[in-house]
């Protein structure tokens, strides 16, 4: 057994997944920037039974099918990067879902941790989930867990052990595809392992590739080649995928559908495993969060209850700063007097003082007087409103603006923080 191993901690957004990584982790955490990215990375190190466990909190995302820079993150960590192990954090109440990226994983990697988080959240809405029937099902551990209750995790840890020490080997039951789609997929898996041999990377892998092949995403082909060292523009692939391309277009499966198609499959086995495992003692337990919906995403008022919701924080933020910032400009300023009759005491050249008192401390008092009390007013008002659900409903909302700027509504919550500030 090796020494140290790395574990990749990946999920939807809001799931849990950063709360369970500050809970193993503690206060051996750093955070910094992806390589040449501007999104944020953390990371931190638990030991479990004397052994080093490093975590690597990925960006959250939906999918790894998508071109965001988030989710080009979490895919090409989950490819390349080679953790020993990968935990999918999904949300219990909402567990078809996030189905979809454990199955995406699962075409990839073997070593799998499925922790189903929030079980009390389904507690409340009364959805019980057959843990030991999921993984059964699905042929990776299931761990239920409650990121709060760092008890609850104390059998995740245990079973990260056990996976990395192979006392537990995870087998993913991963998709089946179409049989036309499947068939075509099996034939370019063997024609790239006939290529480049079976020793240049994983069997599993192949078939992943040969998917993107299929797909022809430009990005993720060039991800692959570019970290995996495999030339995709060999000129007996580029033959082969257009002999199976041409098969499937007689099928009307085609590069425009073809992703389409593959995502049904996937979302329709997310759906058939989580009617076995989930049982809504009361079925209509979304009955209100669609009531709010309806109302706060629809075309005629989501505008308007949103710029109100900003329209009330803002107001607060701007108004309520003044006060406490009015208190720290006369505090620094008192300071500041004192400093100078000290500074005038001790005969302090004039240079001096006033590069220190007159530049350097007041710089940084005025600095502090002016964005601390808005920012100690405003992020908590805004982790209300997340809290609340409502962040996602704003970017839904903004969604279809921002795309024509070539951007995701997403940016809007990144834009109110820069507007507050400013």
């Amino acid at each position: 057994m090796k020494e140290k191993y790395i574990v990749a901690l990946a999920g939807n957004p809001n799931v849990g997944k950063s709360t369970i990584f500050n809970s193993l982790t503690g206060m051996h955490q750093h955070t910094g920037n992806w390589t040449g990215k501007t999104v944020a990375n953390a990371t931190g190190k638990c030991i479990i039974k004397d052994k080093e466990f490093s975590f690597i909190d990925i960006p959250g995302t939906y999918s790894i099918m998508s071109n965001s820079e988030e989710e080009e993150i979490a895919r090409d960590y989950i490819c390349f990067g080679n953790p020993d192990v990968t935990i999918v954090v999904v949300d219990a109440t909402c567990l078809e879902r996030n189905l979809n990226l454990v199955f995406q994983i699962m075409e990839i990697t073997d070593n799998i941790i499925v922790c189903v988080n929030l079980l009390d959240e389904a507690k409340k809405k009364k959805i019980k989930v057959n843990l030991k029937k999921l993984q059964k099902l699905l042929g990776v551990p299931v761990v239920g867990t409650i990121a709060r209750d760092k008890k609850t995790l104390e059998n995740l840890k245990n079973t990260i052990y056990k996976v990395c020490n192979e006392e537990i080997i995870p087998n993913p039951n991963g998709i089946k595809y179409t049989s036309k789609i499947e068939n075509n997929i099996t034939l370019l898996e063997e024609k790239l392992i006939e290529i480049y041999g079976e020793d240049k990377v994983s069997k599993k892998l192949y078939r992943w590739i040969a998917i993107k092949l299929i797909d022809g995403e430009e990005k993720i082909l060039s991800s692959i080649q570019k970290n995996l060292n495999i030339n995709l523009q060999n000129q007996d692939i580029k033959e082969y995928l257009s002999n199976i391309k041409y098969e499937l277009k007689k099928e009307d499966i085609s590069e425009n559908n073809f992703k389409d198609k593959v995502v049904s499959d996937i979302m329709k086995k997310a759906e058939d495993i989580t009617q076995d495992v989930c049982t809504f003692e009361n079925k209509d337990y979304g009955a209100r969060d669609r009531k709010i919906d309806r109302i706060l995403t629809s075309k005629t008022f989501g505008i308007p209850i949103m710029i109100l919701f900003l329209g009330v924080i803002f107001w607060i933020t701007i108004v309520g700063a003044n006060y406490p910032s009015n208190l720290l400009f006369n505090m620094f300023n008192w300071i500041q007097d004192k400093l100078i009759i000290f500074a005038d005491y001790i005969h302090c050249p004039q240079w001096i003082s006033n590069m220190l008192i007159g530049g350097v401390y007041q710089t940084l008092t005025w600095i502090v007087a002016v964005m601390l009390p808005p920012m100690a007013i405003f992020f908590p008002l805004f982790t209300i409103l997340e809290d609340l659900g409502y962040l996602p409903r704003i970017a839904f909302n903004m969604d279809g603006f921002f795309k024509k700027a070539c951007c995701s509504g997403k940016q809007m919550i990144t834009m109110c923080m820069g507007v507050t500030m400013w």
